[in-house]
């Protein structure tokens, strides 16, 4: 399984090897309507890929990294070149921490050595009316809990993590490139509605929804109520008289309460159920059993 990049807040990449098993094995266009950090389509095979999602400064990330498909080099020489001038570690490059902050702080020394980097960083990105994207993403793999946060006045507002630019980051940016370089994806930043309905679709095109879960309290999730929810199985129906396949994931059960409105809708077609473990938003030491199912109109 391919990782995104973003490592996006409600990411599918640990759930991605039980749910391609599941979709339609022939896709000549894949729509994601929901796309997040890209872990769906990553890991899907088909002839084209349509990723969306209303979140503006995500897609642009998206546009970014992905222009460098055919450069994979002269991103990464931009991408240590912020690093150096703001001096934040890197322990791909073996930039690490100092062994004092190591022995003073064994839990938490990323977080404490680039903090001061990082707040400054984080200025220079907000007071700057173009807009480095690649200083976003720095600032996005350096921060907690590597999430895409701005305040009511547009400025990115996330707090430094205990993590930097590894290993992990710079194999899942060349996969990302090496994706990017072998198959054709149009980004678009559209309200999910709109952006699917303008789309031409036939019998061998797939649309998958990964939607903010109604029973789950994740800040991702808070502008998501009954209404959204009511008005999203009725474009699948929609999509469904019109014989176009669709993969829906969901949650039905967490923490004791249930979805009843999904509960209800999904008796008309597949529910498959699928293994997972919700990490807490809040503490991610914390997991929690959840049902999480996923809700198709075609069989396998």
């Amino acid at each position: 399984m391919i990782r995104s990049p973003f490592f996006y807040v409600g990411d599918k990449y640990k759930l991605m090897s039980q749910l391609v098993e599941l979709f339609p094995p022939n896709i000549k266009t894949y729509v994601g309507a929901f796309t997040g950090g890209g872990s769906d389509f990553l890991n899907v095979n088909a002839e084209r890929y349509l990723a969306n999602d209303i979140d503006k400064d995500l897609i642009r990330l998206h546009e970014e990294i992905s222009s460098y498909a055919d450069n994979g080099e002269a991103l990464f020489t931009r991408v240590y070149e912020i690093i150096d001038t703001y001096n934040l570690s890197c322990s791909f490059k073996g930039q690490t921490t100092p062994q004092s902050y190591k022995e003073k702080y064994p839990k938490t020394y990323f977080a404490k050595f680039n903090k001061e980097s990082y707040v400054r960083l984080r200025k220079g990105f907000n007071s700057d009316e173009s807009r480095d994207y690649l200083k976003l993403y720095i600032l996005l793999i350096y921060g907690f809990n590597r999430m895409l946060r701005f305040n009511r006045s547009g400025e990115f507002n996330l707090p430094v993590g205990n993590v930097d630019f590894n290993k992990n980051v710079v194999d899942a940016l060349n996969n990302y490139l090496s994706f990017m370089k072998e198959n054709e994806v149009s980004f678009s930043c559209n309200n999910y509605i709109d952006f699917i309905n303008k789309q031409e679709l036939g019998g061998d095109d797939f649309v998958y929804i990964d939607p903010p879960y109604l029973i789950s309290a994740s800040e991702y999730n808070k502008l998501w109520d009954n209404k959204q929810e009511v008005e999203l199985y009725e474009l699948l129906d929609e999509l469904n008289r019109k014989g176009i396949k669709f993969g829906l994931s969901n949650m039905l059960e967490h923490k004791g309460m249930k979805n009843s409105i999904l509960e209800k809708w999904s008796k008309k077609y597949k529910v498959h159920e699928i293994k997972s473990n919700y990490i807490s938003f809040n503490n991610n030491s914390i997991k929690t059993t959840s049902r999480e199912v996923y809700v198709t109109n075609y069989e396998q």
